[in-house]
């Protein structure tokens, strides 16, 4: 019992941990706070519409919750800037994913939350970075990241741009659907908004 209470413990401190992170780092980018808690909760209904189990989802949450949390080791003025990036610009931004993994890969989580964040730019024809992996060497934990951060960035204002908008969005994952994104849970996150599903409000 004691041991059980005390695995308890452990998981929950390295869960609000994390969370404390991805706070942190949306701290610095006031132009994109609350992405990580919209993508994630968008991911988790995403999970739950198909059919994830409760300790599947959970993964998933906290995946999503952390996907951007490499982009601490991004400078604040690049993230804000309010103008399009140059290629130097972009590039370094991209190092998000392998600094996020970096950052998790060595706390001992149930999921695959490290790979998750590493793979959640990665692309189904391999077009994605940082790895170029394809079909099935993407988990589906970051098969699920990569369509929620789409849409929620695309129907969201950023620095550079005014938001583009859902109808937007969601025209985008189905272009790609079975291409760059997988079909189904493309699927799953229309047939979301379609029922009424809708985007927390941002809260800062």
């Amino acid at each position: 019992m004691a041991l059980e209470k005390n695995l308890r413990m452990t998981h929950e401190i390295l869960i609000a941990s994390i969370k404390a992170l991805a706070t942190a780092m949306e701290m610095r980018d006031p132009y994109t706070a609350g992405h990580q808690r919209r993508v994630a909760d968008l991911a988790v209904q995403i999970a739950k519409r198909r059919g994830f189990s409760e300790n599947k989802i959970e993964g998933v949450s906290l995946a999503a919750a952390a996907h951007d949390i490499g982009k601490i080791y991004v400078p604040a003025e690049i993230l804000m800037r309010p103008t399009k990036l140059t290629s130097a610009e972009y590039e370094l931004i991209q190092v998000h994913s392998s600094a996020g993994y970096e950052i998790l890969k060595d706390i001992e989580f149930p999921w695959p939350i490290a790979e998750a964040v590493y793979q959640h730019h990665e692309r189904l024809d391999g077009s994605g970075y940082p790895r170029g992996l394809k079909n099935e060497e993407i988990i589906v934990e970051a098969r699920i990241i990569m369509v929620a951060d789409v849409v929620e960035a695309m129907a969201s204002h950023r620095p550079y741009r005014p938001a583009l908008g859902l109808a937007a969005a969601l025209e985008e994952i189905r272009k790609d659907a079975g291409t760059r994104f997988d079909p189904d849970i493309v699927e799953a996150c229309a047939s979301l908004f379609a029922d009424g599903y809708q985007l927390p409000q941002r809260t800062s």
